[in-house]
């Protein structure tokens, strides 16, 4: 008998005991969209429509996905709200659409490393790099190294992942770019 009621005391003090360790918006540092950016690196962003399969991918993301040009590359802006494995990388997208994907050095853009890789098909050829960046301005070259660090600090959230695919035949236009996400 003695037993048992240890056992709901345990019991009761770890209820009363589990508020205390929840996290609280407060203390997750929710961060509610900003809004798009009106231009990258110097150069207008123009909207582009999102494929089916994105939109399909977008309703599942904790955050938002906006599909943007600048008249010379195609950019994929993501708003993430949370650490989540759904925030994988560029190189993913492109090898599951059939391309050969080569990895390249970190380039150091305007002070940020960037990760890069080349994606080759049918005679196709993009220059890609992405960067995944905090509010803090700590920056992220790949998708693995900032879901780990995002899990083991809690208090910052909302990051924006950058990705830039420039088309080695030159600037992109509505009519003749490859949707590179579209073909997932």
């Amino acid at each position: 008998m003695r037993s048992r009621y240890t056992v709901l005391a345990a019991v009761l003090l770890i209820a009363a005991l589990a508020p205390l360790f929840a996290p609280t918006p407060a203390a997750t540092g929710a961060t509610s969209f900003p809004g798009w950016p009106a231009q990258f690196e110097g150069r207008p962003l123009r909207p582009l429509p999102l494929s089916n399969t994105e939109q399909r991918f977008a309703r599942d993301f904790p955050g938002r996905l906006g599909r943007f040009s600048d008249g010379q590359r195609e950019i994929v802006i993501r708003w993430v709200e949370q650490a989540t494995r759904k925030l994988h990388p560029a190189a993913d997208c492109f090898r599951g659409s059939g391309y050969r994907v080569t990895p390249m050095p970190i380039e150091i853009i305007e002070g940020r490393a960037w990760g890069r890789f080349d994606a080759r098909r049918n005679g196709e050829h993009w220059h890609v790099r992405e960067l995944i960046l905090d509010g803090s301005g700590r920056a992220w070259t790949d998708a693995s190294s900032w879901y780990w660090s995002a899990m083991r600090e809690q208090a910052q959230r909302g990051w924006w992942s950058i990705t830039v695919a420039a088309s080695s035949a030159g600037p992109t236009t509505a009519s003749s770019r490859t949707q590179f996400l579209a073909e997932q």
